[in-house]
This record gives C-alpha cells, structure tokens and sequence, in this order.
C-alpha cells in the first residue's frame, strides 16, 4: 500500500499530477484544492490512496493524491456513501476547501452540497446523515468561527502528528483535535512534541 510520494513534481494540470521519483513517473489525480496548493512547487509531497476497479472489461488501477491528509480521510469517507465515487468526491473537493466542506456536512447544508456537480437531493441527504458525526469522530473537522471568519492557518503535519500521539494515548481523536488545533493558533511554531504536552493538560 502506498502512503504518499515524494519527487519531482513533473507537470500538473487542475486535475492531474505527475510526480517523478527514483526515474518513475506516477500520475495522481487530484482535487483544485491540492493542484492550488502544489503549483509552482518544484518537489511535493503527496499523499495517495489507491483505487482498484474490478469485475469490468478491464481492471483499472488509479492512484488519487492529496496535499494534506485531512483532505485524503475526507476523501475517504466521501466514497463510503452510497452514490458517491471517487470522480464525486474529487468534485466536492474542488468546490470547496476540506474545512469548508466538513461545516457545510456538519451544519447540515444540503443546499451547498447540491450545487456541487453531479450531486442532487438524495445523495447530498445521505451524505450529511452517514458522514456528520464521522468527520467529527475521525478529528479531521475544525470549527470555523460563528462570525464566518476566515479560520486561523495551522501547520497541518503538527496538527496531525500531535493527534495521532494523543489517540495512540488512549484520547478520542475529536476532543484532541480541537485542544491542538487551539494551541497551535496561539502558538502556530510550537514542536510537536511540546504540542501533545500542553495537550496532555488540557484534554478533558
């Protein structure tokens, strides 16, 4: 299984990314939201998930990336819900930032789901009902501020490897989420590892 690639960043279009490594060139589809944070780039790094296709006349074998690995677990639980494929959920991450579209998933917002291509009433319902509480149990959903705000910028590896020291420490990943999401606010260059201490005192 492959976690992510690392190389030379070979060409890049709004929908695909050819990332060299070790003289192989893989193509990685991707999202607006990963080719914005990937362009002008001359090495990136990112993470894969890996689609196999079986049962039709040919089998087809697609690599996805991802720039951070909210955007990838988003992805992830996107293509559980019925109705959903790996094309649909690509397109709700180009239409909107992962955080943008774990509030409108959390908030319920079917209308903002439906303006999304290919997405009508029914699937945006069964959207909301399977994925509201996983997004928030999985950690990856940041609130965003009741003035609508812009959300304060956090440094996503931090974030992650804090949360991922503080849930193989026994803590739930929402509740640990949001207390480092807080402490990198204030303190957007802290370690990792003072992160999961100060953590550590605030978690309840």
């Amino acid at each position: 299984m492959i976690e992510y690639i690392k190389g030379e960043l070979a060409e890049a279009t709004p929908a695909l990314a050819v990332v060299e490594t070790a003289g192989v060139g893989y193509a990685l589809n991707i999202s607006l939201n990963t080719y914005s944070a990937i362009q002008g780039h001359k090495t990136v790094k990112l993470y894969v998930d890996e689609n196999l296709v079986t049962g039709g006349r040919d089998d087809a074998f697609t690599l996805y990336g991802f720039a951070s690995k909210q955007e990838r677990e988003l992805y992830r639980l996107l293509v559980t819900v019925s109705g959903v494929g790996a094309n649909s959920a690509r397109m709700m991450l180009s239409a909107m930032t992962p955080s943008e579209l774990c509030d409108v998933i959390s908030r319920g917002d079917e209308r903002m789901l439906k303006t999304v291509k290919g997405i009508g009433l029914k699937t945006a319902q069964r959207i909301i009902v399977d994925l509201r509480d996983k997004i928030v149990s999985a950690g990856i959903a940041q609130e965003l501020p009741a003035n609508g705000s812009s959300v304060t910028m956090v440094n996503n590896d931090v974030k992650d490897e804090a949360v991922s020291a503080l849930t193989m420490l026994g803590f739930s990943p929402a509740p640990s989420s949001k207390v480092v999401v807080e402490i990198l606010k204030a303190q957007p260059d802290m370690p990792v590892e003072q992160v999961v201490k100060l953590a550590l005192k605030q978690i309840k």
